[in-house]
């Protein structure tokens, strides 16, 4: 019979370690949620159920079993309409209704307001069935997604119209909602903006520039990266769009992750979520600005108004993410020596030994991620080349699978 307060945590990847300690430092039992029988916070959390984040019949049967006080996620999309959805069935506090965390969680109808709202996003259509696309008012290439799928899942660009029909049926058959997105492809830098709510009012705490695997038709980040060259206007502009989507779709307090295109003078959002990025943001934004969003969400969610303070540390810093070739990925080898020798300030690990990897095509396929921070461009270059140099994924059979070429 515990009397802690119980507290149920929705998807056991790395970064939601921080999310369970942060919980157990308040002395919640945390009871944890996730698909794999052995994710990377299974040993941080009191119990461990096997089951998807997404289905929310057996969320709330262990929700109800449980007796839970609380049921939360982080720096994740789709477990967050979970979260919301379930506590509003079992009357339980959350930050956000589920009818927000499906316009925030879902591109079709985050897509409209925005439409509505004349917040700038690409032009784009939303589609149900692959046979009834017009694509006469588009030019390819063109950019197709589920409308709701985590870690750029089924994000693909295309480059003819008998390549896009093939790709609106996956994206279709991997939605949720059976719904796809076709928007232009707009070339430009990716940037990726980090805020915290709080009554009505964002506060930008990071722009971060997100770099992609190049020459391919995918989407995945191999690199976030601090400063982002734009201009004192653009940055004003990110300012006044980012207040706009707390205004549009009335987001009071919490988390707000912003992805944006810059092309030219001009910015095009991509998507948003009312979270916390994910692969290790929340650290990255502690390093940079001595800000802990984590504790800061947690206060929120336990209902503490959280303080909002921060300021730059450092003058440049790159998050990098280390994917694989196909293997199974056995141990990590340079760590230790490149910590000690201060090249890195962070490591993450995002697989468990023992896991077979077969490709590099979303973000959740990366296997580690590592900080760097220095004080000028040509100090950051040369810590990056010594850790790609030195850091090592062997496989099972003690080959390096690490896939070098990428950074």
């Amino acid at each position: 019979m515990h009397t802690k307060l119980k507290v149920l945590i929705l998807a056991g990847g790395y970064d939601q370690i921080a999310l369970i300690q942060e919980f157990k430092n308040r002395g919640y039992y945390t009871i944890l949620i996730d698909y794999y029988p052995n994710p990377p916070a299974k040993n941080y959390a009191d119990f461990h159920y096997q089951a998807s984040t997404l289905d929310i019949d057996a969320v709330k049967r262990i929700a109800i079993e449980e007796d839970v006080d609380l049921i939360t996620t982080a720096c994740t999309d789709q477990a967050l309409l979970t979260v919301s959805k379930v506590s509003e069935e079992i009357k339980l506090p959350c930050y956000i209704s589920h009818d927000k965390a499906l316009k925030v969680t879902n591109k079709m109808y985050m897509k409209k307001i925005m439409k509505d709202t004349g917040i700038p996003t690409a032009n784009h259509i939303e589609v149900s069935n692959a046979s009834e696309v017009n694509f006469s008012n588009f030019k390819f290439p063109l950019v197709i997604k589920p409308a709701d799928c985590n870690s750029s899942k089924g994000v693909i660009k295309v480059h003819s119209q008998e390549e896009a029909l093939k790709v609106i049926e996956y994206a279709l058959s991997i939605s949720r909602s059976h719904t796809a997105i076709i928007e232009d492809f707009i070339e430009g830098i990716e940037v990726s903006v980090d805020a915290f709510i709080s009554r009505g009012k964002a506060d930008i705490l990071l722009i971060t520039e997100s770099e992609k695997i190049k020459n391919t038709n995918g989407f995945t980040i191999i690199k976030s990266k601090y400063p982002v060259r734009i201009s004192s206007d653009i940055t004003n502009q990110i300012e006044s769009i980012v207040q706009s989507i707390c205004n549009s779709f009335n987001l009071i307090e919490g988390p707000l992750l912003v992805q944006m295109l810059i092309y030219k003078d001009k910015i095009y959002v991509i998507e948003f979520s009312a979270r916390m990025g994910g692969g290790s943001k929340y650290k990255l934004i502690e390093v940079l600005t001595g800000f802990n969003i984590m504790k800061a969400y947690v206060d929120l969610v336990t209902g503490t108004e959280p303080t909002i303070e921060h300021a730059m540390k450092y003058n440049f810093a790159h998050l990098n993410y280390c994917y694989v070739s196909e293997g199974v990925f056995n141990k990590i080898v340079g760590i230790d020596e490149l910590m000690n020798r201060d090249i890195i300030s962070e490591f993450f690990k995002y697989k468990m030994e023992g896991t077979f990897i077969e490709k590099a095509e979303t973000s959740s396929d990366r296997v580690a991620g590592y900080l760097i921070t220095a004080s000028t461009m040509e100090e950051l270059i040369s810590k990056e080349k010594i850790a790609n140099n030195n850091l090592k994924i062997l496989s099972d059979d003690d080959v390096d699978i690490m896939r070098h070429d990428l950074i």
